[in-house]
């Protein structure tokens, strides 16, 4: 039953990263000096990825739990 545990941290190391994509890229937004109204387009593109990077994370760290569970 490990194997739960090690497919619940790569499926939170995989959220994890799309987190960081998610920083990086409205960083990269906020540095292009856009105007408001384009500064928020951007943005606004870049929140499914944030909303399911997160998703991802707790899915993953729900899953480490359960695999302790049984563990």
């Amino acid at each position: 039953m490990s194997w739960i545990i090690w497919v619940g941290a790569a499926i939170s190391v995989i959220g994890l990263i799309g987190l960081l994509l998610s920083i990086v890229k409205v960083n990269k937004a906020r540095r292009a000096g856009l105007s408001d109204e384009d500064l928020r387009i951007s943005v606004q593109k870049v929140i499914p990825l944030n909303l399911g990077s997160l998703f991802l994370s707790v899915l993953g760290l729900m899953t480490v739990i359960v695999g302790i569970s049984f563990a």
